[in-house]
């Protein structure tokens, strides 16, 4: 089985940062903290409004990312703005999702199918710069196979309504599962590579984690609240065994079970 990969979302560091429109706590930080404890990337939304990652954030994060040798994930939407931004950073990977002001947190997947004049462009420019581009896309065949046709590299299958009828219980679990579960093997089957993420914990991550077509989990909000309790290096060392037992690779020696 592939190994899986985790990227750390930092994104919520900078929100605590930007409450009191303070430089602590420092994003950068966060992220060294996260490579050291075990993520093998760091992922960063530069939205529209600025509510929480900046322009000099990404900046820095792209220079720090690039001398440790390890990937900076750039979250952003298909605007021209956000273009040139990743035009201008050249970050290992874009990942393209949908955003609106008004929303709390990205709502659902991108619609590749329904804007495919629109991103197929976008996409095409961004890996003629040498960017890796991924999709985050709801786990529905007309977004994977607008996907793969358009060129993306990546699909990352959203994990976010699966992860809420999850924890409220509902019926809709199982077939929100089922829909992720076969989305993952067909993008596969169209070459893309598959990732996943929205609204993981240590709940939900095992059951994605075990999917043998995921080659990465991006995980954020949960794993920055959790730190708050027991630190981010602890937190993310848990949900990165969490992950390796999942897909049955041994926890490193001298790990506690969790």
């Amino acid at each position: 089985m592939k190994p899986l990969r985790l990227g750390v979302n930092i994104d919520h560091v900078a929100t605590i940062r930007n409450a009191r429109g303070e430089a602590y706590p420092d994003p950068a930080r966060a992220a060294e903290l996260a490579l050291m404890a075990g993520a093998d990337g760091i992922t960063a939304h530069l939205r529209e409004d600025r509510r929480h990652i900046s322009d000099r954030d990404i900046a820095v994060l792209a220079d720090l990312t690039r001398r440790r040798g390890l990937p900076l994930n750039l979250e952003m939407a298909v605007t021209p703005e956000m273009e040139a931004a990743a035009l201008t950073h050249l970050p290992h990977a874009v990942c393209l999702v949908p955003e609106r002001r008004e929303e709390v947190t990205t709502e659902g997947g991108l619609d590749v199918a329904g804007q495919y004049n629109r991103i197929a462009p976008l996409v095409g420019r961004l890996r003629q710069a040498g960017i890796r581009v991924s999709l985050f896309i709801e786990p529905v065949r007309p977004q994977i196979e607008a996907a793969a046709a358009m060129g993306a590299d990546v699909v990352e299958l959203h994990t976010g309504a699966w992860c809420l009828s999850v924890r409220e219980r509902t019926h809709e679990a199982h077939q929100r599962f089922s829909a992720l579960r076969d989305g993952a093997v067909l993008a596969e089957a169209l070459g893309l590579e598959v990732h996943a993420g929205h609204g993981l914990d240590y709940e939900t991550v095992g059951p994605i984690a075990a999917l043998p077509q995921i080659a990465e989990l991006n995980i954020g909000h949960f794993l920055i609240g959790e730190a708050i309790f027991v630190g981010l290096g602890p937190a993310i060392t848990r949900m990165r065994r969490l992950m390796d037992q999942a897909r049955g690779a041994p926890a490193p020696a001298g790990e506690a079970a969790a």
